[in-house]
């Protein structure tokens, strides 16, 4: 899962859809969760790109999003957040939330389709 900072957080989200893992060092369930994110990933969850954020680094962009919390993972499409996990997940929770928020039929590509007005 590859790590964003201030400089790079913004074009990360800005398009397709991006689930963001907001997290700390010190924090041990950050850890498991990572570890879950980075199954996904590997399993090749390709609905979504995977990223992860230190707030202790980057509060400001914590404070941004609200994250009170850690571990949050948020989901952003097109740059705007649409959901979020907050606390240590099983896999299986994850996945779940994942299908609720992503339906069959709205993705493609790692994107969030958009149709255009009728």
């Amino acid at each position: 899962m590859r790590e964003v900072d201030a400089g790079t957080f913004d074009a990360a989200i800005a398009t397709g859809t991006v689930v963001v893992d907001f997290w700390a060092p010190w924090c041990k369930p950050c850890r498991a969760v990572d570890s879950v994110l980075d199954q996904l990933e590997a399993d090749g969850e390709e609905r979504v790109s995977f990223v992860k954020l230190n707030i202790d680094e980057h509060p400001e962009i914590a404070a941004r999003y609200e994250v009170l919390s850690i571990p949050t993972v948020t989901l952003f499409a097109d740059g705007e957040a649409l959901s979020s996990v907050v606390g240590a997940r099983p896999r299986s929770h994850f996945e779940r939330w994942l299908a609720e928020v992503l339906p069959a039929g709205e993705l493609e590509r790692g994107a969030v389709e958009r149709q255009a007005d009728a």
